[in-house]
């Protein structure tokens, strides 16, 4: 694929975050800016759109099939920050990957 360059214009603040930043992933700022402007136009899933951010019943959650029920489709998961699932408590999605979701136990 063709590059395409072209001018793009930072203030001095901007530009001394962007260098600090590009610095701490040991990345060049062309190759950070090039990063950030992939990561935030690549394609969506409807799981990222939809279910990223929202909170999910520990009855939902079936740990003997290893599958979670969100808006009656299921899913399979992951638990982020704990083994066992709580009926009891609530829990986020963190992540979607195909369909696999990450679920946080809310504390």
């Amino acid at each position: 694929m063709a590059e395409k360059k072209f001018l793009l214009r930072l203030d001095q603040d901007l530009y001394d975050r962007v260098v600090a930043k590009a610095d701490a992933e040991n990345r060049s700022v062309n190759k950070y800016i090039v990063h950030l402007l992939q990561e935030k136009t690549k394609d969506s899933t409807l799981e990222n759109r939809q279910f990223v951010g929202q909170t999910v019943k520990g009855v939902d959650i079936l740990p003997d099939s290893g599958l979670v029920s969100v808006s009656g489709i299921y899913y399979r998961y992951i638990l982020s920050n704990t083994k066992d699932v709580d009926e009891k408590k609530m829990y986020t999605i963190i992540e979607a990957t195909g369909n696999i979701l990450t679920l946080k136990e809310l504390k």
